[in-house]
């Protein structure tokens, strides 16, 4: 697939590394820096809904063949709202360069770490639906410097 743009249409964008060096890329779009940012009153809605949860007295079946078992449902929802440190995550995800742009009218979030290694071959990862970047964040530091 190739994307064509007039030339009227081109910017000139600067997208930092993790030094705050860049490269300059061509872009139809602007390519805004982004850093994810949940609000202590969105997290404490959060919590107080997972604690607000009516929960069944017990599952119709005794196995997993109708979805999440009880006691492992009650577990997580335990784990989120009293050891989960989403402060602590949201940190990790923001000590990465990340990005959004507008693509044909769509929000795309990314994140682009260059390796420190002059000849190395860039290399974009994409994950599916249902997924998240979250799934990938692993490999960053393996691609970009194996050694």
């Amino acid at each position: 697939m190739q994307f064509n743009f007039p030339r009227s249409a081109r910017a000139q964008v600067q997208i930092p590394d993790s030094t705050g060096e860049g490269d300059s890329v061509t872009t139809a779009d602007a390519v805004n820096p982004f850093q994810v940012n949940v609000s202590d009153d969105d997290l404490a809605d959060l919590g107080r809904r997972i604690a607000a949860v009516r929960w069944p007295t017990r599952e119709l079946v005794a196995d997993r063949s109708q979805g999440v078992q009880l006691a492992t449902i009650q577990e997580l929802a335990h784990y989120w709202t009293a050891d989960y440190d989403w402060r602590t995550f949201e940190a990790s995800l923001n000590a990465l360069p990340q990005f959004k742009t507008a693509i044909d009218g769509v929000d795309v979030h990314f994140i682009h770490v260059k390796s420190p290694h002059a000849n190395a071959l860039p290399v974009i990862i994409t994950h599916g639906w249902p997924g998240s970047v979250v799934e990938l964040l692993g490999i960053i530091g393996p691609l970009t410097d194996p050694t």
